[in-house]
């Protein structure tokens, strides 16, 4: 077997390429790791998480190739698989456990938590497994983020220059937030410099992360902006207009000023509305594709071949989600004091359904569109549970628990359909799928490992649910939990913000509820900055190209997300220990 390398050397392989090595194995932790906390960082300011990967591919790339001159694509497919299973816990915990600190609820156990997190992702890919030849083999599913994956894996001189690119990112976006701690200047008050009127709030977030998240969404982030916009630019000045907002003394005695009382008193608790109507409405559009999905399952049930020597043992599944879903239950019974073995059986049960069918609905989702509702089926899932666990009379038991089970069911979620995305690349590029399931399982504990010291540091330092990190899902979440047990929230506005939200989905474009809703909720200066971002793309695929964008904005963009969180975590840790020291 022979390759030929971008410098025209020859390379001589005897046997099989290496793809399951201690080395794959041991980058992909690395760079797993990296991604995890890039992106689960990022989430918690901005709301919504994006697929690692691309990122991890890119950067294997640089590593095993760049620097280690190996040359198998399909080595590095297992690397990405392995970082990309990392990063899955990183949206299911961001989306659910900052709730609970949110609510005040923070005598729960971490090591629970980390388990209740790791039989959710065993039970998501599990599940998920018997399905990869129906949806890729037979129904030939797109699964975009799988072909674009696979399209760097394929171009190996064009990897190791992204990768180039995406470390220049890095290093950019580091030095510039380094700067910014340092001196402080982490807002820029554009607005007092023109003369703006306050309710329109000028101030921008410097932060190249949310112009690099920005870019990468490109048009699809246009409706996050309409949101934030539509809300300090166009219904702020209407209703001062209308002599509707407060006076300076209403607002010093308030002890706030015109933005924040704009976005605590009315956006932000109608964005939250939006949030879960948007969510919802997801879940009713795809209706069609839960049916689909449904067939897929049952014509895999049917089919002899629906798993092969090319798969996992099906009695290894099985011992799997059995043992996953008694972890599960011991978890919810352990999770806090006098829940009850009927409802710790009945919600890990349930549990477990809920990841199955979730899990494929979404996968079926994201195969054709590329878009999954993931908060959706989290909003849901926890409201099934937290409804079970309700009838306790101390609030603190059904909150601890149902979020525990939840965070089960959403990391199992974000699980399966990176596992597909994965499988499909793999299928594209000649790589095992039983080797690639082997690398997902191999890497589902450290992600919530990871994803949990990570919360408690960020509280620590700054504050879930802070103006640094807003955590929109979890904010979500918990107005839905104090809803549920009669907490005293905007019922009103939370109303009206899921009509609109729902409204919104409707019109057909996946997520535009969520999105709008994400600009209505999050602090303006954050929008201002992402909508350089989203702008810049623009441009860029005007004037230099699309393919451009991709092969050089791309990896710069991402490049810019991660240098900005690790430095962010960086000074949250030193921030503990400077206080631990003093």
């Amino acid at each position: 077997m022979t390759n030929i390398t971008d410098q025209g050397e020859r390379i001589i392989h005897y046997g099989p390429y290496p793809e399951l090595t201690r080395t794959a194995l041991i980058v992909g932790y690395g760079l797993g790791i990296l991604i995890t906390i890039s992106i689960g960082y990022a989430s918690l300011i901005l709301g919504f998480s994006i697929e690692g990967s691309e990122v991890a591919a890119i950067l294997g790339f640089g590593i095993l190739r760049g620097l280690m001159h190996r040359s198998s694509i399909i080595e590095n497919n297992i690397n990405q698989t392995i970082a990309s299973a990392v990063n899955g816990a990183s949206a299911g915990l961001m989306f659910t456990v900052p709730a609970l600190f949110i609510l005040d609820q923070t005598n729960f156990s971490p090591t629970l938590m980390v388990l209740s997190s790791i039989a959710g992702g065993i039970l998501g890919i599990a599940f998920i497994i018997p399905l990869r030849k129906q949806m890729i083999d037979f129904e030939r599913l797109a699964f975009p983020g799988g072909i674009a994956v696979a399209t760097i894996l394929k171009s190996p001189g064009a990897g190791v220059q992204k990768a180039m690119l995406l470390v220049t990112g890095i290093a950019i976006s580091g030095i510039v937030h380094f700067s910014s701690q340092l001196t402080g200047f982490e807002y820029w008050n554009i607005g007092q410099a023109i003369n703006l009127p306050d309710y329109m709030n000028g101030i921008w977030y410097v932060s190249l992360m949310t112009i690099g998240v920005g870019f990468i969404s490109g048009k699809g982030g246009f409706s996050f902006i309409i949101g934030g916009f539509a809300c300090y630019w166009i219904l702020a000045p209407i209703l001062s207009a209308m002599g509707k907002l407060p006076g300076a003394e209403a607002l010093a005695a308030l002890d706030t000023n015109m933005p924040n009382y704009l976005r605590l008193n009315l956006f932000r608790p109608a964005g939250i509305g939006m949030l879960i109507g948007g969510a919802i409405m997801g879940i009713v559009l795809a209706l069609p594709l839960i049916v689909s999905a449904i067939k897929s399952m049952q014509s895999a049930a049917k089919s002899k071949s629906a798993l092969s020597q090319d798969e996992m043992p099906i009695k290894l599944l099985y011992a799997g989600i059995i043992g996953a879903t008694i972890l599960l239950f011991i978890v919810a019974v352990l999770s806090v004091k006098d829940l009850g073995i009927i409802r710790g059986v009945i919600m890990a049960l349930l549990g477990t359904i809920w990841i199955w069918v979730a899990g494929v609905i979404l996968s079926e989702c994201i195969g054709r569109t590329n878009w999954s509702p993931l908060s959706g089926m989290t909003l849901i899932g926890v409201t099934i549970l937290i409804v079970i666990s309700s009838g306790h009379e101390d609030k603190s038991v059904a909150i601890i628990s149902s979020v525990m089970v939840g965070a089960a069911t959403c990391v199992a979620m974000a699980q399966a359909t990176d596992l597909m995305l994965d499988l499909k690349t793999g299928y594209l590029v000649g790589a095992s799928p039983k080797k690639q399931q082997l690398g997902q399982f191999s890497a589902t504990w450290l992600g919530p490992v990871v994803v949990m010291v990570l919360i408690f540091v960020l509280h620590k330092s700054y504050g879930l649910g802070s103006e640094k990190l807003p955590a929109p899902q979890g904010q979500a979440l918990a107005s839905m939990i104090d809803g549920i047990l009669g907490g005293n929230v905007p019922v009103n506005k939370y109303i009206a913000g899921a009509g609109l939200g729902a409204l919104l989905s409707a019109s057909g474009i996946g997520g535009l509820g969520i999105l709008v809703g994400l600009g209505f909720y999050l602090p303006f200066d954050i929008v201002l900055t992402y909508s350089i971002g989203t702008l810049l793309r623009l441009s860029v695929d005007h004037i230099k190209g699309e393919r451009f964008s991709e092969e050089v904005g791309i990896p710069v963009a991402a490049g810019l997300i991660v240098g900005e969180a690790i430095v962010g975590v960086g000074f949250a840790v030193f921030k503990i220990i400077a206080g631990i020291l003093s």
